[in-house]
């Protein structure tokens, strides 16, 4: 036990310090007056965040712990959201949130979570059905890492490999054949595939709460609705969450859910305004924008697979990538976590993912039609653009990240995100969450 404590906190220290750095170089490179960020703090501590506009529809979608996985897919489409709370059903009338709320579920969770058990299962069926209805655990396991090149997930989304294999050999493998090494059994399997994923054992069974233990990527911590907007824009920017819920004390449920997206349309609400008007005539080059070298953004070639995409924007806790073609990085297109809907709900999509090119998703979602939406292509920016430019195409597009290309070729400069624009007008006051909330950095991130 001691030397799982030992990791846990040598892993929130690890976050901490790269927050900290994160946000030491935005303060060191945005070049604000410091009378101009004391006066921006002091307005944001002024505004109650519950004084923020509410979701849409004035009610937070909330998805109970033992909801499975294959209805949470369906909760967050027809909500057209792409996360949500979850309850834990324990001590779902609780009043203390700490108790009764569990952590976030999203889409990207769920595809990782998908795509890795379809790994599995593509080993499971590599195998004869004797054989893939008796392995052990540990042996299908084990190779289940060794593909993926992961550890843990499979494991704790309950997968045991005798269920895997009691299911393939009760229906699947006989329909297929047996014998066939894992890449060409799944490619074979086509819509039964799907049906293996989602609607047949053990995966049917699954339930939120157990891939919210393996995929959760930032702590669940709401704000009372008491709390300013300078907590819920410091959490946001400096501490990376993508949304942070509002509570009020003695009611059991979430008030309101303030996202990354709707604080920076709130900015862009504030045209007009000296302060706002100032900032937003900057260079983005003036405020040290991109904070990242063009080295340093992780891209994605796109005759690269979509499966990779989606493990380097798992491996680099981001949610998307700028879709590059030749030596100096043209970018052409961009790929998000928002795009895993189309895997989960095209079967025929899904079925492929393995051969499946970043490219040909981006095609066929463009092609879809309104039954599934447009893909977003990559939204781009110049070197020398305003910041107000910048936060006009985040808000009016609903996109996550701008790139900045530079060049006649549209090379890849940099990329600013919705976190990247907030940092710029909010700093931290000394001791702030110690002083104004009553808890530590550490603490927050070991929720």
């Amino acid at each position: 036990m001691a030397g799982n404590e030992e990791v846990v906190d040598k892993k929130i220290r690890s976050t901490v310090s790269s927050c900290e750095a994160y946000f030491d170089k935005v303060q060191s490179r945005k070049n604000l007056p410091k009378s101009l960020q004391e006066t921006l703090n002091s307005a944001f501590a002024g505004i109650p965040v519950s004084s923020f506009p509410q979701v849409p529809g004035g009610r937070v979608i909330e998805i109970p712990a033992e909801t499975p996985v294959s209805e949470a897919v369906k909760i967050l489409s027809d909500s057209k959201i792409l996360s949500a709370p979850v309850i834990n059903t324990d001590h779902e009338t609780s009043l203390d949130w700490r108790d009764r709320y569990l952590g976030i579920i999203d889409y990207s969770s769920i595809i990782l979570w998908v795509l890795e058990s379809a790994e599995l299962a593509a080993i499971a069926l590599s195998a004869t059905s004797a054989t893939a209805a008796g392995v052990g655990a540990g042996a299908v396991g084990a190779l289940g890492v060794a593909a993926l090149g992961v550890t843990g997930p499979v494991a704790a989304a309950g997968l045991a490999a005798a269920a895997v294999g009691a299911a393939v050999a009760g229906g699947v493998v006989a329909d297929r054949g047996v014998g066939k090494d894992a890449p060409t059994a799944a490619d074979k399997l086509g819509k039964d595939f799907y049906q293996v994923i989602l609607q047949e054992e053990p995966f049917k069974s699954t339930t939120v709460r157990t891939i919210l233990k393996s995929f959760r990527w930032a702590p669940f911590l709401p704000v009372s609705t008491e709390s300013s907007m300078l907590s819920v824009m410091l959490l946001l920017s400096k501490y990376r969450l993508r949304n942070v819920p509002v509570i009020k004390a003695g009611e059991p449920d979430i008030k309101n859910y303030i996202t990354q997206s709707a604080v920076v349309q709130g900015l862009e609400g504030c045209k007009g305004r000296d302060w706002f008007d100032h900032i937003s005539a900057l260079p983005i080059a003036d405020l040290g924008l991109p904070f990242m070298s063009p080295s340093e953004v992780v891209s994605i070639e796109s005759e690269e697979l979509i499966l990779e995409a989606f493990k380097r924007m798992r491996d680099n806790n981001i949610g998307g990538l700028p879709v590059i073609e030749g030596p100096n990085k043209k970018i052409v297109g961009n790929i998000s976590m928002r795009d895993i809907r189309y895997l989960l709900l095209q079967p025929e999509l899904f079925s492929n993912f393995r051969q499946l090119t970043v490219k040909s998703l981006a095609t066929k979602i463009a092609t879809s039609g309104e039954e599934y939406g447009l893909a977003v292509p990559a939204i781009t920016c110049r070197p020398d653009s305003t910041l107000g430019n910048v936060i006009n195409s985040l808000a009016s597009r609903s996109v996550h990240r701008v790139y900045v290309a530079d060049g006649d070729e549209n090379e890849l400069y940099g990329v600013i995100t919705l976190r990247d624009v907030i940092s710029c007008f909010v700093s931290e006051p000394p001791n702030y969450f110690e002083n104004c909330l009553g808890f530590s950095v550490k603490e927050m991130l070991n929720r």
